[in-house]
């Protein structure tokens, strides 16, 4: 773990979750028109079936995850580094924090909907175990979509 960050189990419903989830659909926006976008609403991130984590770094929150549970998957969203914090290995933490968090909820597979555009991304899933597939529900096929999952078992 990086020195000074601590993950955990947070509400988005704060100001500052708040600012850190409207910096990522910036950047997602950035890279991809509204129709390649599939953004989960922070009244949705804090679900009873949802699990969301945040990065704090020295105490301000520098990155989140989510994953939404629906046994026997789950679907991983919001997988965001502010810019001031990214280099510090922070993504792949946040993924295996949520992976285990996936575990504890004994779901057997994760999947997500990523776009071609953000290579960091991709790189990071790859390295993970990520595998791409197919196009998941509610998705459907997408020239802006790269679907990928990966076995919890």
């Amino acid at each position: 773990m990086v020195a000074g960050v601590v993950i955990g189990a947070e509400t988005p419903l704060q100001p500052d979750i708040q600012r850190l989830i409207a910096a990522s659909d910036d950047f997602s926006a950035s890279l991809y028109p509204a129709e390649g976008r599939h953004p989960v609403d922070v009244a949705r991130l804090a679900a009873p079936d949802v699990r969301f984590l945040v990065a704090r770094r020295d105490g301000v929150a520098v990155g989140c995850i989510a994953v939404l549970v629906a046994p026997p998957a789950g679907e991983i969203k919001r997988l965001f580094v502010a810019s001031e914090a990214r280099g510090l290995k922070l993504g792949a933490a946040l993924l295996a924090a949520i992976e285990a968090e996936a575990r504890r909820e004994r779901l057997s597979v994760l999947r997500l909907e990523t776009g071609p555009r953000n290579a960091s991304a991709l790189a990071l899933y790859t390295a993970g175990g990520y595998q791409p597939c197919g196009p998941f529900p509610p998705y459907g096929p997408s020239p802006h979509s790269i679907f990928m999952e990966k076995p919890l078992t």
